[in-house]
């Protein structure tokens, strides 16, 4: 019996910004010296859209806050299309939840780099992320979540 599978297929088909926003709350953030305090979260989503193409939506969110007043929040939902065509399902959550969001990453970088400049604000560059390891972390720490919920059910 000879089972010949197909080649796997992994492609980014389209890239696009699904919503972008950004607030100044206060005029009064531009009046003092610029001394800010950033938070930074990051989210990612998948949706099945057909049988070969996902939906994968990076969600970055920053904020900044200057001597205890925001002073602007800027958000990018990034969002891609990607083809994936005979992928084994156990792959499928590595390559949605940490491959597709770094391909989606420097895109989303620049985004927030550029509203936040054309608020008037000093140049905004976010590090590199390392989505591999968080998708691992993340991984094990739904495990250990997991192990204990049934530990403490015994």
């Amino acid at each position: 019996m000879s089972e010949q599978q197909a080649q796997p297929q992994l492609a980014l088909e389209r890239i696009y910004a699904k919503d972008i926003s950004f607030e100044v709350p206060s005029a009064k953030v531009f009046t003092k010296e610029w001394q800010p305090e950033l938070n930074i979260n990051l989210s990612s989503s998948a949706e099945q859209i057909d049988t070969t193409h996902y939906e994968v939506v990076l969600k970055v969110t920053v904020s900044a806050e200057n001597q205890q007043e925001t002073a602007f929040i800027a958000e990018i939902q990034q969002a891609g299309i990607f083809l994936m065509e005979n992928i084994d399902q156990e792959q499928l959550p590595q390559l949605l939840g940490a491959y597709c969001p770094s391909i989606l990453f420097p895109f989303a970088r620049e985004a927030i780099n550029d509203i936040v400049t054309k608020g008037s604000f000093p140049q905004l560059l976010l590090a590199p992320i390392n989505f591999d390891a968080a998708f691992a972390e993340n991984l094990a720490r739904a495990q250990q979540e997991q192990q204990q919920a049934a530990t403490g059910n015994a």
